[in-house]
């Protein structure tokens, strides 16, 4: 079997440590998490966690079947099981903006339709939001400009509601 990135969408109880179990699920058992992102929901008490992890069928089997027994998560779904869904990521990329290469930078922006979100008199940090394929595009337009620091969010995903006919 072929190992493959899958996205889990965890809903979880907001209480002290219980983000700590699901990473310690994790760790204790040599699996890996490529991303991780976690907030609130509407109910106060919980927390939606989107994590990606990668492997076969069976380890991801092993490690939703874990997760639900832990007794802080209600709900695990694989959502790249689902027909249709919803990920996106952000990143803001804080790049070199000297005077040759600003108008270069900008057009890319325009392009890709990021937002410049602060202006330094050599750097410019841009904010893009989308799919990772987005994101690694504008990245790799980028790095010959001069990229001095990317953060990411990680992702966040949600299926799709079935549309009406």
């Amino acid at each position: 079997m072929a190992e493959k990135k899958h996205t889990l969408s965890v809903l979880v109880e907001n209480t002290p440590g219980a983000l700590a179990r699901i990473a310690g699920l994790f760790s204790g058992r040599g699996f890996n998490i490529d991303s991780l992102c976690v907030a609130e929901t509407l109910d106060p008490t919980l927390s939606h966690l989107t994590l990606v992890t990668r492997g076969d069928e069976l380890i991801i089997e092993q490690i939703i079947k874990q997760l639900r027994r832990l007794i802080d998560v209600y709900k695990v779904v694989d959502v790249t099981e689902e027909e249709e869904f919803v990920e996106r990521e952000m990143a803001l990329i804080k790049v070199r903006a000297e005077k040759e290469t600003r108008a270069e930078v900008l057009r890319m922006c325009d392009i890709f339709r990021c937002k410049v979100v602060d202006v330094s008199p050599r750097t410019y940090t841009i904010e893009v939001t989308g799919p990772q394929s987005k994101l690694q595009a504008v990245i790799e337009l980028l790095k010959p400009i001069g990229i001095k620091e990317i953060v990411r969010t990680g992702l966040i995903a949600m299926k799709r509601e079935k549309k009406s006919v």
